[in-house]
């Protein structure tokens, strides 16, 4: 018998192509400001930004800071005499505009729908985060979408979670699953807050974490039938 009736998803590169969308957003940006987006360039500025964001999810810069300071380190790495604040402003007005769903994404959106409740939960900044889902039509499939530069915490911080189950009735930890691609985030979240959890392995990785995930999947295909035996 199926116990999950609440079904919590991550966005970015669970339901949305984030890496596709970060390098379109990228190259347009650095074209802007007079820096050609090589292969070499974007990848500098893919695991900066992956640095600030793992800050963030240990509370060590806010979100404010992220904002600018991955664009100051990485321009100050080329030596660009660019304001990063105009960067990173330019930058989010791109990521912002435009989806790209990740192979599978729509029919499991579909699959779920009105036989779970469906829940975005995203660390994602609000204004890129909102307009992603309105450019990819999503928001129909949930019953709310908790950003968390709106809920005031980040995953995997436990307050972020208690935040979004006090907006769900009667709601009941064991019947409620967390989906997403971030051990760190997602999955130590869903942990941290005595939830059950599926890791979308999107990439195959090996997981030298000591985070474990109840569930391990590596298509969203998979998911249904994963939710019906848990």
């Amino acid at each position: 018998m199926n116990r999950m009736k609440n079904v919590f998803l991550d966005l970015d590169n669970t339901l949305l192509d984030f890496h596709q969308a970060e390098r379109n957003a990228l190259s347009k940006t650095l074209r802007k400001i007079g820096i050609e987006p090589t292969d070499q360039v974007t990848g500098t500025y893919s695991v900066i930004n992956q640095q600030h964001w793992k800050l963030l999810e240990l509370g060590q810069i806010s979100r404010e800071d992220l904002k600018t300071r991955r664009f100051k380190v990485f321009l100050d790495g080329l030596g660009a005499d660019v304001s990063p604040v105009e960067a990173a402003r330019t930058y989010e007005a791109y990521l912002g505009t435009g989806h790209y769903f990740l192979e599978g994404a729509e029919d499991l959106l579909d699959a779920l729908h009105g036989k779970y409740r469906l829940y975005l939960a995203t660390n994602g900044l609000a204004d890129v985060q909102k307009g992603r889902i309105e450019s990819a039509g999503i928001a129909p499939y949930f019953e709310e979408m908790f950003i968390s530069q709106l809920v005031g915490y980040n995953k995997p911080d436990v307050r972020f979670f208690e935040a979004c189950f006090a907006k769900i009735p009667d709601f009941d930890r064991e019947e409620t699953v967390m989906i997403g691609d971030s051990l760190s985030s997602d999955i130590q979240g869903g942990l941290n807050a005595g939830i059950h959890t599926i890791w979308f392995n999107l990439f195959a990785e090996e997981n030298g974490s000591e985070i474990r995930p109840h569930h391990e999947v590596r298509r969203l295909e998979e998911i249904p039938e994963v939710l019906q035996s848990i």
